[in-house]
């Protein structure tokens, strides 16, 4: 008999509202330095038969006296372990920048454990692996590093201003971005899952041009859609987002045996 997994008790996956009847779970994983709690609202917004699962990684949260990791590989291989048991259902992968890397070399890792894998992964404001970022952020002192991370916008002002919070905070963003930017990327066969890229119309980081390619990264069905905003769009533009992803976990649904 398959035990269903304890949300109140599982380190690594929130389940902001339980759903025993869901036929497919969506997996959301964070950007740099966030957290669980940016999703907890979005299954309010979901279809009624999607369990809205947050990824809890260490250093933050609940887990924020755990060490974060560095290094992308354990990261993603902790996950593939951790999510195991929760891959009783159909499932979609969903990532925002970090989150969207850490997504797909997570697909790439239950592929080559033969593990169940993504019906769709969803990558949102962030290039595709094979591209590199110019300006590695990790190491940067620490003056030039918060005025990077001001300009990015992410990071709320209070937490800025406050040494108390910033020396909780910088430690577990420095090691976000070395998850990010340390291990180079490692070319393998494109995924058999479709991917959706989205990005913000204002972000310079990841435009459409750069989305683009990570339609490189799959066999399946591949689009872009852009949304008002910079790169944190899925706040901003949230609503137009949800209804995005919404419709493709509609679809995904609709083609799962009755």
């Amino acid at each position: 008999m398959t035990t269903t997994p304890s949300p109140s008790r599982d380190p690594w996956v929130g389940v902001p509202r339980p759903n025993p009847a869901a036929r497919l779970r969506l997996f959301c994983a964070p950007y740099a330095g966030g957290g669980s709690s940016i999703y907890s609202a979005w299954w309010r917004e979901l279809p009624a038969h999607t369990e809205l699962c947050a990824l809890k990684l260490p250093g933050r949260e609940a887990r924020m006296s755990e060490p974060p990791f560095e290094r992308l590989t354990p990261l993603v291989q902790a996950l593939a372990t951790a999510l195991d048991p929760w891959l009783t259902k159909p499932f979609a992968l969903y990532g925002h920048s970090l989150g969207a890397l850490v997504c797909f070399e997570l697909a790439r890792e239950l592929r080559r454990r033969g593990a169940p894998l993504p019906r769709h992964l969803f990558v949102s404001g962030r290039r595709p692996p094979h591209v590199r970022g110019s300006d590695p952020l990790h190491g940067l002192p620490e003056p030039e590093f918060l005025e990077r991370i001001r300009r990015m916008g992410g990071t709320p002002d209070e937490v800025l201003r406050d040494p108390e919070l910033l020396a909780l905070f910088l430690p577990v963003l420095r090691a976000d971005f070395a998850v990010n930017e340390v291990e180079p990327f490692v070319p393998g066969a494109p995924l058999e899952c479709p991917i959706s890229a989205f990005g913000g119309l204002d972000d310079e980081r990841a435009g459409r041009a750069e989305l683009e390619g990570w339609r490189h990264h799959t066999r399946g069905a591949f689009r872009v859609e852009m949304f008002p905003g910079g790169h944190f769009f899925l706040r901003s533009a949230r609503e137009p987002l949800l209804r995005s992803i919404s419709a493709v976990l509609g679809d995904v649904e609709r083609a799962l045996p009755a």
